[in-house]
């Protein structure tokens, strides 16, 4: 089954972006969420974005508005009933995600394949709130989309070949390079990655060194692009602490367990770069 018409649930930085690297790519998408204002925020990141790459020469102003033109807005669910793919792309929460797939296995024709972008959450708990659990996957992309190449594919226990592979091919169309991964807590790239930010985050509360000189460390010392206290603040110290706590929950293993000092940046709303501060302060 070919893919030609998506849905991308949720306007936000990570929904939009994968909406543009989509109507960019030549699919039609609606891009859905229950308030306009996000759509219009949504689609003005999106325009912003191509504008930059038109500057750059990375597309001409004529590919930049064929694109635009395959994008249409959308409020209501009801939408899905004439696509050939959803990527829910919404906040991490079991509840609200299975509520949304739920309603979206009523509207959709049998075809339909259901995708989530959740960073951590287990795809087989999501699928089992449909009727079509071998046409669920997750499809995990990176922030931010349209620069990232990766997107880990998370095979539910249930998810057919022939949806994997569906899967695979349109990733590829994309210009991204899909990875296939089981579906464990935090799949790979959040197991790996988090742990690594949480012991950082030890570092700066057991007093080992500044906030500035890990990041330079992990920089200079390991060639990371960004140190992971920077990074933690771009990600958000709430969505760090999130899937910390589903790791652990997950393997019940005490080498996941969230820093205290996270939790209590956290509980201050000291959330990083959203709030303003997180390890470090930025302006409004």
């Amino acid at each position: 089954m070919g893919i030609k018409k998506v849905m991308v649930i949720g306007a936000g930085q990570m929904g939009a972006g994968i909406a543009q690297v989509c109507v960019q790519s030549g699919f039609e998408v609606y891009l859905h969420d229950m308030k306009e204002a996000a759509i219009d925020k949504g689609i003005q990141m999106m325009e912003k974005l191509m504008t930059r790459n038109v500057d750059k020469g990375r597309m001409t102003d004529e590919e930049k508005q064929a694109a635009l033109s395959r994008l249409s807005r959308s409020t209501t669910l009801e939408d899905a009933k004439d696509v050939d793919l959803v990527i829910e792309a919404i906040v991490e929460n079991m509840e609200v995600k299975t509520k949304v797939f739920r309603a979206l296995d009523e509207i959709a024709p049998a075809h339909t394949i259901l995708a989530s972008n959740t960073s951590a959450l287990p795809i087989t708990e999501i699928a089992a709130a449909t009727n079509r659990p071998d046409k669920v996957i997750g499809m995990h992309f990176m922030n931010p989309v349209p620069v990232m190449k990766l997107v880990e594919m998370i095979r539910g226990l249930q998810t057919s070949d022939e949806t994997f592979e569906t899967i695979q091919q349109m990733t590829t169309e994309l210009a991204k390079t899909p990875v296939e991964v089981k579906d464990f807590p935090g799949f790979v790239s959040n197991r790996v990655l988090m742990p690594m930010i949480n012991e950082a985050i030890y570092t700066v509360f057991e007093g080992v060194a500044s906030p500035e000189d890990i990041d330079t460390v992990m920089k200079l010392g390991m060639n990371h692009p960004m140190g992971p206290l920077t990074l933690a603040d771009f990600i958000g110290l709430d969505t760090c602490l999130y899937i910390m706590e589903v790791l652990h929950e997950g393997f019940g293993d005490s080498k996941y367990r969230p820093c205290p000092l996270l939790r209590q940046y956290v509980k201050a709303g000291w959330l990083g770069k959203k709030s303003g501060r997180g390890f470090f302060q930025y302006e409004a």
